[in-house]
């Protein structure tokens, strides 16, 4: 089923197309596009199905992408490093949360969130500071592939504190709530 025809203006309006540029994209003239948008005709299914297409695959090529906002740098702590040691990484780097690993394999995370639940439970921080990563890290962060809209971004981010971000296999980056402003940037 195609959107309403009242949809053609504002989509075309976002992507930032004039009723000319449209029209020779589709191969019509620009009087019918503004025929079209005013209400004055009702085109033919093929020609409305033409135009969606061809606004739907704009809309996709200009849809801002994990790749356009990761942070490639992507630091992390071994599972058996020392609490001690991803609290200091934190705290140097100013990052909530890291991803752990095993090796190369992501096998959970770690957030301040978690280190300062424990500290406010009771937990002694200097013994506490000494147990490996592995004895209280959480979940491993979601990994997603590069392509991955930012709309499917916002919504995982709305659960998880991070998300990895992966090339067949491969880490390349990672992207944090605070990477979701560099869409308002590119904007």
């Amino acid at each position: 089923m195609l959107p309403s025809i009242k949809e053609i203006e504002r989509r075309r309006k976002r992507l930032g197309l004039s009723q000319k540029k449209l029209a020779r994209m589709v191969d019509i003239s620009q009087s019918m596009i503004a025929k079209i948008e005013s209400g004055r005709i009702n085109p033919s299914y093929l020609k409305t199905k033409a135009i969606f297409d061809l606004l739907e695959n704009l809309e996709r090529k200009a849809e801002v992408k994990a790749k356009d906002i990761l942070q490639d740098k992507v630091v992390g702590v071994q599972k058996e490093d020392l609490i001690s040691k991803a609290t200091g990484i934190m705290h140097n780097t100013g990052y909530s949360q890291l991803p752990v690993f095993d090796k190369t394999q992501i096998v959970g995370s770690i957030s301040e969130k978690t280190i300062a639940d424990r500290i406010m439970k009771g937990e002694d921080p200097s013994k506490f500071s000494k147990l490996p990563v592995e004895v209280i890290m959480d979940e491993a962060l979601p990994c997603v592939d590069e392509e991955t809209p930012v709309a499917v971004l916002s919504s995982l981010l709305q659960y998880n504190q991070a998300i990895i971000i992966m090339r067949m296999g491969e880490i390349k980056g990672i992207i944090t709530k605070a990477d979701l402003l560099k869409v308002i940037q590119a904007r």
